[in-house]
């Protein structure tokens, strides 16, 4: 007689072979009953066993060779929204919360772990996302996350936007075609999203000339409260280049 698995088959992609063995014992002996462990050692090898198996759960690191974690669970998702995926990372930037948050869908079953988690924890957010379908955020991230709304006022997903394409240097204009909206909306959004920094006011300097450019400052001081990373602006580079190259196809 068969056996009945809770989840037929599980995606870890992770480049670091100690880390890989780690999540494969730790599921393994969690109290979750899944038939078949797929593991892959970069973002292409996952995607395509993500294309080909369509897996019921995963695992993914969020910086993994070729492709991010985020562009596999944009694939999952494609395919099948309901798939509860785990992130698993060393970093606790908002700015990776915030990438999740762009592709999941509604609804979306995931968890954020960080990799200093402790084992118990582990398991325990294990059988929490794959068997009960929470949503679980490390309480550092999620802390994180509070300081930073804390200090400044939370920005919406529309500020946010706006947010990186200042930061991939686009005009208003650009941002204005990219988005679908006037010059005038991306100047408004861009008046809250300097208000919601704490750049409105630009200090000056003796001869009446203004310290800094608000754009400029307005990035700088995203990447200083972690609001956006490197990571994070080379997705949206390689999002920006599929843009251009559609508008030039036409």
């Amino acid at each position: 007689m068969s056996t009945h698995c809770e989840i037929e088959t599980l995606l870890i992609v992770e480049d670091d072979a100690l880390h890989r063995e780690f999540l494969r014992k730790t599921l393994q002996e969690s109290d979750l009953q899944i038939g078949q462990i797929l593991e892959a050692s970069d973002g292409e090898q996952g995607t395509r066993l993500s294309q080909d198996y369509r897996p019921d759960a995963a695992i993914l690191d969020l910086q993994v060779p070729k492709k991010t974690g985020v562009d596999i669970a944009k694939t999952i998702w494609n395919r099948r929204a309901h798939t509860p995926i785990m992130f698993w990372s060393n970093y606790s930037d908002e700015a990776y919360v915030r990438g999740i948050t762009r592709v999941a869908p509604p609804k979306a079953n995931y968890g954020y772990l960080l990799k200093t988690t402790a084992k118990d924890r582990l398991e325990r957010a294990i059988i929490g996302i794959f068997r009960d379908g929470q949503n679980i955020i490390d309480r550092e991230i999620s802390g994180i996350k509070q300081r930073s709304e804390n200090k400044f006022s939370a920005l919406s997903d529309k500020e946010y936007e706006i947010l990186v394409d200042i930061a991939l240097g686009l005009t208003d204009g650009g941002i204005a075609a990219r988005r679908g909206i006037s010059v005038r909306s991306v100047q408004a959004r861009l008046q809250n999203l300097y208000a919601k920094l704490g750049i409105c006011e630009v200090p000056k300097l003796k001869d009446g000339v203004g310290a800094y450019n608000r754009r400029n400052r307005a990035v700088a001081v995203a990447l200083m409260s972690r609001q956006l990373n490197g990571k994070t602006l080379e997705m949206a580079e390689k999002e920006l280049h599929h843009h251009l190259n559609l508008e030039d196809d036409t």
